[in-house]
């Protein structure tokens, strides 16, 4: 027997219950036959049911805002200008990376992002010339990994800000917040103490959930795809990294032969 069909004394559709059970409801005079097919019984009394849930719109934080997007090449750039327009942002990239060593890797990394926003008519914004110096000179005696790294993500993101409140965007953020191998945390408080100091929001979002699907990306866009952070000093870290990699195997290779 199918279900059958409920209503109260004011006409009011409920839940439905089994045949069996409204049939029993009528014979017991707890209920009235208003239908045989389909079987629809009503109750004697009205019932209060709670309103139904509302369903909130999502709020897209960059809808109707700007945003200038530090991009520190162009792999970074895929997931988190995609991420961007999808949260509702007018998005413009800017380049200014003088960490990047030496000349001929910056222009290499350049032209990569270059031709990634020509193919997705992303408007650009490029800091002009290669100020290598001055990377060196902030660094100077904070060599050591984590030190320097601190000094970089300063000197980029305090560049980026400038730009941003000179330009009028109402927002900027960095591509280097999608590397597991950057310093999330260290960038978001230099990022969020520019952004008081500058006067323009700084948009903080864990970009890493996307750094599976940036490595698709790039390789779809056959993107060039660098071995090392950008500066000398994580190139040498690197090369040193490989060498003992290559030593250690050299060694189980030899274990494993005697």
């Amino acid at each position: 027997m199918p279900p059958a069909i409920v209503l109260d004394i004011e006409g009011q559709e409920l839940s439905p219950c089994s045949g069996e059970k409204a049939l029993k409801l009528i014979a017991n005079g707890k209920a009235s036959l208003i239908s045989e097919d389909p079987l629809t019984i009503q109750l004697p009394y009205a019932v209060s049911l709670p309103p139904e849930p509302q369903t909130v719109p999502e709020v897209k934080p960059g809808v109707g805002k700007s945003i200038l997007l530090h991009i520190c090449c162009g792999p970074c750039g895929t997931y988190t200008i995609r991420r961007l327009h999808e949260q509702g942002f007018e998005v413009r990239g800017f380049w200014y990376n003088p960490n990047i060593h030496p000349f001929a890797e910056h222009e290499r990394r350049r032209e990569c992002v270059r031709l990634y926003a020509e193919d997705i008519d992303l408007p650009m914004l490029w800091s002009e010339g290669y100020e290598m110096p001055a990377y060196f000179r902030a660094v100077a005696g904070h060599e050591a990994f984590g030190e320097r790294c601190a000094i970089c993500y300063r000197l980029r993101l305090q560049r980026t800000a400038q730009v941003a409140r000179e330009q009028g965007f109402d927002a900027f953020t960095t591509t280097l917040l999608i590397s597991p191998y950057q310093q999330q945390a260290l960038i978001r408080d230099i990022g969020e103490e520019l952004a008081r100091e500058h006067g323009v929001h700084f948009y903080f979002e864990n970009f890493r959930q996307g750094w599976s699907e940036r490595g698709h990306m790039a390789r779809d866009h056959e993107m060039y795809q660098q071995r090392y952070c950008g500066c000398v000093y994580s190139e040498w870290e690197a090369q040193d990294a490989n060498a003992s990699t290559a030593r250690r195997a050299r060694r189980r290779r030899q274990a494993a032969s005697e």
